[in-house]
């Protein structure tokens, strides 16, 4: 498997995006250029393994692969924040911090 500039460059574009897009859906601080793209990458993989085994298509092109990887990737952030703990759970102003 050979990749050529291009699909290289779509592959960051598309990383960049969902991992922006799933910074914010998911309300966390983000993680930086280079983390937003590792998460919006490795999003796209869960994204394009797991939405085909729930027989989930959006279409094809690229909005469509953005879409995929945002899922993919808000996936992995939830499963990030339950491994860690979540530090600032949902934001952290919810009805529980009234109570500490």
């Amino acid at each position: 498997m050979t990749l050529s500039n291009e699909s290289i460059v779509t592959i960051l574009v598309v990383g960049i995006v969902a991992g922006w897009l799933a910074g914010q859906v998911v309300r966390g601080g983000g993680f930086g250029l280079i983390g937003d793209l590792i998460v919006g990458v490795i999003g796209a993989f869960i994204g394009d393994w797991l939405l085909p085994r729930l027989h989930i298509a959006f279409g094809v092109g690229m909005v469509a692969q953005i879409v995929d990887a945002a899922i993919g990737a808000i996936i992995l952030l939830l499963i990030l924040r339950l491994v860690s703990g979540g530090g600032r759970r949902w934001g952290g102003g919810g009805w529980g911090s009234r109570w500490r």
